[in-house]
């Protein structure tokens, strides 16, 4: 069983669908309980940074999200859910993230010919060996939709970058923390081998 994480912060019932498709049984829950029963999570999410940590505080999720990752369940943050593992973001000054990944979140620079948000498909540049990509062709094209983007502190970390006028780091993994700036439940087949990937991730302890 799969939970993914409802903090009214959108785009569950896309990554629900995907998740189907690859017959994984998955579950929309905010109760803590079916949160640690799971044997994996995703914390998916659209929307602005400051506003999802007052709603994870709201629901009483930051405790639920940092226990379920010291547990070594495979952890999974798509989109703003990336965004909200790490310390923080320019988006919302002095908003503290859950800070499960060291790194900042900072603004796409303007740029001739750039459109802000960064929304279509682009393509990745794989390296390090991630997990994710095992089976996923060196240049693949996955959908993005954001206006900010991650410069992760541990190189080693990161799995993928795709190129907007500037480095993204696209995709991120620690241990059992795995972490996607695009869309994979939007990304077409290259996106569902991404999900089959993380689905067949093992606790990491």
């Amino acid at each position: 069983m799969i939970a993914i994480i409802d903090y009214d912060a959108g785009n569950l019932k896309s990554v629900e669908k995907a998740l189907s498709c690859l017959g994984e049984e998955s579950v929309i829950t905010r109760k803590s309980s079916e949160i640690l029963a799971a044997e994996k999570v995703i914390l998916p999410g659209v929307g602005a940074f400051g506003r999802a940590m007052e709603q994870l505080k709201q629901y009483d999720l930051v405790p639920v999200i940092h226990e379920a990752v010291e547990q070594g369940k495979p952890f999974l943050g798509i989109c703003l859910g990336l965004q909200l593992l790490f310390e923080g973001s320019q988006e919302s000054s002095g908003v503290e993230g859950l800070g499960v990944l060291k790194g900042e979140i900072v603004k796409i620079p303007k740029k001739e010919g750039l459109k802000i948000p960064h929304v279509g498909w682009n393509s990745l540049f794989l390296q390090n060996h991630g997990r994710l990509f095992e089976g996923i062709s060196q240049g693949a094209f996955v959908y993005f939709v954001h206006s900010y983007y991650l410069k992760a502190k541990d190189e080693d970390s990161v799995k993928a970058v795709a190129d907007y006028g500037v480095r993204i780091h696209a995709s991120v993994e620690a241990g059992n923390v795995f972490a996607c700036q695009f869309h994979p439940e939007k990304s077409s087949g290259v996106g569902l081998q991404i999900l089959q990937n993380f689905a067949k991730a093992g606790r990491y302890n």
